[in-house]
């Protein structure tokens, strides 16, 4: 039986000369992998040039209980012109495309996350300017449909923020996985910051760098296995 469905693209490895198999986040299915065939040639029916971090795809594939469900067709769903050709939306499509690979398990039911990261990749497609903070307002806010999100009330001056148990405490906790006070005092800041707001928002890159590690952690923290993402350095790069 043949599957069709809005996705996003997460991941891709080559598989020999002329295939992929691609992860992406599918409207209904969630998270699924597939064996795409694919060209070289842009005129191809199903080119490589497609594929590209956080893509918005329609995909066609074979709904099969053994091996890898194969991919029948493959077409755009919603352009991104302008990620494709500006090197920071380029470079924070690579960074959350890698996120989502790791943060993202099976959900019981995929459609709010998917239509939260539709809508956010759009949004970031469209901005003419004051995107720098981007991948800030997306890792704290996609937390909210993943089931660790912190507790972000109950804030008082001195308070340290127990990374581990997700709250605000009166005391240091005894393990390392704590943000010092003068971190913690802007996470009240932070939870206010979305697409709309974020630009009033001032960050030099060394606080933007401190701030995206911190919130990387936390994640590494939460969900199993989750590593050091590789793409983290091109973005640290790019935004220096």
């Amino acid at each position: 039986m043949l599957v069709t469905q809005r996705t996003i693209v997460l991941h891709t490895t080559r598989y020999g000369d002329d295939a992929l198999i691609c992860e992406v986040l599918a409207e209904q299915a969630g998270v699924v992998s597939l064996m795409v065939h694919v060209s070289r040639s842009r005129r191809a029916a199903v080119s490589h040039t497609l594929f590209s971090p956080l893509a918005l795809l329609d995909l066609t594939w074979n709904n099969t209980s053994s091996g890898i469900p194969r991919c029948r067709a493959a077409q755009l769903s919603v352009p991104l012109p302008s990620i494709a050709r500006h090197p920071y939306k380029s470079a924070i499509a690579l960074f959350l495309s890698e996120f989502l690979h790791y943060a993202v398990r099976l959900e019981a039911d995929p459609g709010p996350l998917f239509g939260y990261v539709q809508r956010s990749v759009q949004w970031l497609d469209t901005s003419q300017r004051g995107f720098a903070n981007f991948h800030l307002v997306f890792l704290l806010h996609v937390v909210r449909f993943l089931g660790f999100a912190p507790n972000l009330e109950g804030y008082r001056p001195g308070c340290w923020f127990d990374m581990q148990a997700g709250r605000f405490v009166a005391l240091r906790p005894a393990h390392p996985h704590v943000l010092e006070p003068a971190e913690a005092a802007l996470l009240p800041h932070l939870r206010r910051m979305d697409f709309a707001t974020m630009h009033v928002f001032r960050f030099t890159g060394a606080e933007r760098s401190r701030l995206l590690e911190r919130i990387n952690d936390y994640y590494r923290l939460h969900v199993p296995a989750f590593p050091q993402l590789r793409s983290l350095a091109v973005l640290h790069q790019v935004f220096s």
